[in-house]
C-alpha cells in the first residue's frame, strides 16, 4: 500500500550512535523549546522534556521523523494559544493543567513517539514510521479536538450516553471538537506523507488511526479518568484543589489522570497505524 523511508537506520544491523546528528538535534530542540518557553507555551519542566524529546527524535531519526513532531508541537501550541484567547468560556478551574505544557504533558503526547524512534534505530522496520506518525496524529486529534471544541457554542454530549454534559467534561464530544479532531489527525498525517513517498494510503491510514486513538481517549475520559468534586461549590473538576480547598473523588481511578489517558491515546493511534501497515504489507506479499 505504501513504502516508508528510514532516515537514520536503513541497514538491518543498528548503526553507530549518530553523535553529530544528536548534537544538531539538541541545538535545534533547545532553540525551539526556549522560544516556546518565552512564549509561555511550555513550563520549565516542559521545556526540558521538549529538548530531550526533540534531541532523541532528530538524533536517532533525522528530518523525516522530526517534521511530524514539529508539525504537532508548533500547530498544537499555536492552536492552544488561540483557544485560550478566543474561547467564550474559562476552563482554568476545570482542566487539570493550565496553558503552559509541563514535562508530564510533553511526554504523555510525545514519549511514545520518542520510544518508537529508538525502536526503529535499533530494529529498523518501516512499520515503526507508521506507528510514529499514527501516535502523533492521535495526540494532535485529541489536542485539536479539545482546543477547537472549547471554541464552539453547540451542545457537548457524552461519548457513552450522548446526553448533554457541561463543556470541558472528560469524555464529552461536540461537532466543533469532532471537526478539530479530524483536522489535527490529517495535519500530522500529511506532514509525514512526503517521507512515505507521498502516499495517499499512508495519509488515510495514519489519519484514521489518529482519530481512533482520540476516540479511545474520549472513552477512557468518560469511564476511567479521575474527576473530582469541589465540596465548597459542587463543581466537577480535574484539579485536586478548587475554591482553595481539597477536592473529593467523584469518579474514575485516582491514577488515571489526563496524562495517563493521553499516553493510551497515542498507544492506540500508533498500534492501529502499525497494524494496518502490517496487514497491507502481508496482503501485498501474497
Amino acid at each position: 500500500m505504501f513504502e516508508m523511508v528510514n532516515s537514520a537506520a536503513s541497514e538491518k544491523n543498528a548503526m553507530p550512535i549518530p553523535t553529530e546528528q544528536l548534537l544538531m538535534g539538541l541545538v535545534a530542540a533547545a532553540t525551539i523549546a526556549a522560544a516556546a518557553r518565552y512564549l509561555r507555551a511550555l513550563s520549565r519542566s516542559g521545556a526540558i522534556a521538549t529538548t530531550a524529546l526533540g534531541t532523541v527524535v532528530f538524533g536517532f531519526g533525522g528530518v523525516g521523523w522530526a517534521v511530524p513532531l514539529l508539525a504537532f508541537f508548533i500547530l498544537s501550541s499555536a492552536l492552544s494559544h488561540a483557544s485560550k484567547r478566543f474561547s467564550p468560556r474559562d476552563f482554568t478551574e476545570v482542566f487539570e493543567k493550565g496553558g503552559e505544557r509541563d514535562a508530564g504533558q510533553v511526554l504523555a503526547n510525545g514519549g511514545i513517539a520518542g520510544a518508537v524512534v529508538l525502536l526503529n534505530f535499533f530494529y529498523p522496520n518501516p512499520l515503526w514510521y507508521a506507528a510514529f506518525v499514527g501516535g502523533l496524529a492521535a495526540a494532535a486529534a485529541d489536542t485539536w479536538g479539545t482546543e477547537i471544541g472549547v471554541l464552539g457554542r453547540g451542545d457537548v454530549r457524552s461519548v457513552l450516553t450522548f446526553s448533554v454534559v457541561p463543556p470541558g467534561t472528560s469524555g464529552g464530544v461536540s461537532l466543533a471538537g469532532s471537526i478539530g479532531c479530524v483536522a489535527g489527525a490529517a495535519a500530522v498525517a500529511c506532514s509525514g506523507a512526503f517521507f512515505a513517498n507521498g502516499s495517499l494510503g499512508f495519509i488515510a491510514t495514519t489519519a484514521i488511526a489518529g482519530v481512533i486513538g482520540a476516540f479511545a481517549d474520549s472513552l477512557l475520559g468518560a469511564t476511567l479518568q479521575v474527576s473530582y468534586r469541589c465540596p465548597r461549590c459542587g463543581a466537577t473538576t480535574e484539579r485536586r484543589k478548587h475554591c482553595g480547598v481539597e477536592t473529593e473523588l467523584a469518579s474514575g481511578i485516582a491514577w488515571v489522570n489526563n496524562d495517563a489517558v493521553n499516553i493510551a491515546c497515542c498507544v492506540v493511534g500508533g498500534a492501529v497505524a502499525a497494524l494496518v501497515w502490517w496487514l497491507a504489507a502481508s496482503t501485498e506479499g501474497l
